[in-house]
C-alpha cells in the first residue's frame, strides 16, 4: 500500500449494552479507494462518525498523517484535511452551484464571517476550478434547488474538495442516483483521488459500485471486521457470502 493516510487501531464504541463498533482497525493509502461494506446496523455509520469527530471513540486511535486526533472536533478535523459527503446532499438550495463552494471556500479560509450578505469575486476562481474538475462550470450560476440529484452530488464533491483534503469520507455517496449516475460519479471520484494523492473510504450498497471501484474492501458485521483484501478475495470469503452478499443475491 502506499503512504498510510489514515491509520485506525482497535476502534470500540458501544451504546448502552450494544457494542456497535469492537477492535476495529485499517488503513488506507494515498490515492487509495477503501470500501467500508456490511449489512444494515454493521457499524459503518458509526465508524465513519468516530473518524470525523462527530462521536468519541471509548478506546482506540484514530491516525491522520500519523497525527492522532481522536478528541478534535469535527472542525478541527476538517481543517487538517478530512473532507466528507453525505447520504443526504448536504446544498444550500437557494444558493447557486459557484456560490455553494464559494462558501466552502470561505469557511476552509476561516473568513464567514465576511461573507455577510455577497459572495462578490472572492474565491470565485478557485470554485471555478473544482466544478471545473467535477463536470459543473456549465451550471455555476444555476441554484441548487433546481438541479437534478446525480448534479447535486457532483456540487457536494465539489464542496468537499474544497478544504483540499488528504481524506475524503464518501459515506453512500451514490444513494438515490441511478445506476449509470452512480457509475460515473465513483469513476470521477476514483480519478480524482488518484491523480491528487487523496486517500478515499466510502460506504456503499451498490455492490458493482464497490466491486468495481474499490482497490480494497473491509466488510464489517455486527461491529466486527470479519474479512478485508482485494475486491476478488472479498467476493469469494464464504464469511462475508454468508453474512452480506449471499443475502442480497
Amino acid at each position: 500500500m502506499s503512504e498510510a493516510i489514515l491509520q485506525v487501531e482497535g476502534l470500540h464504541k458501544a451504546f448502552g449494552g450494544v457494542q456497535a463498533v469492537a477492535d476495529v482497525s485499517f488503513a488506507v493509502g494515498a490515492g487509495e479507494m477503501l470500501a467500508l461494506i456490511g449489512p444494515n446496523g454493521a457499524g459503518k455509520s458509526t465508524c465513519f462518525n468516530m473518524l470525523n469527530g462527530q462521536l468519541a471513540p471509548d478506546s482506540g486511535v484514530v491516525r491522520l498523517q500519523g497525527r492522532d486526533i481522536v478528541g478534535m472536533s469535527p472542525r478541527a478535523i476538517w481543517r487538517l484535511g478530512v473532507g466528507r459527503t453525505f447520504q443526504i446532499t448536504a446544498t444550500f438550495a437557494s444558493l447557486s452551484v459557484r456560490e455553494n463552494v464559494q462558501m466552502a471556500l470561505y469557511s476552509h479560509a476561516g473568513r464567514l464571517g465576511a461573507l455577510l450578505s455577497r459572495f462578490g469575486s472572492e474565491f470565485c476562481h478557485e470554485a471555478d476550478d473544482l466544478l471545473t474538475q467535477v463536470g459543473m462550470l456549465d451550471q455555476a450560476g444555476r441554484p441548487c434547488g433546481v438541479l437534478a440529484y446525480g448534479d447535486l452530488k457532483r456540487v457536494e464533491l465539489a464542496m468537499a474538495l474544497s478544504n483540499k483534503p488528504r481524506l475524503l469520507l464518501m459515506d453512500e455517496p451514490t444513494a438515490g442516483m441511478a445506476p449509470k449516475e452512480r457509475v460515473a460519479l465513483m469513476e470521477l471520484a476514483a480519478r480524482l483521488a488518484r491523480a491528487r494523492q487523496i486517500a478515499v473510504l466510502f460506504t456503499e450498497h451498490d455492490m458493482d459500485v464497490v466491486f468495481s471501484q474499490a482497490d480494497r474492501i473491509v466488510v464489517l458485521d455486527r461491529g466486527r471486521l470479519i474479512a478485508g483484501g482485494l475486491p476478488a478475495e472479498v467476493r469469494a470469503n464464504p464469511n462475508v457470502r454468508e453474512v452480506y452478499l449471499g443475502s442480497m443475491h
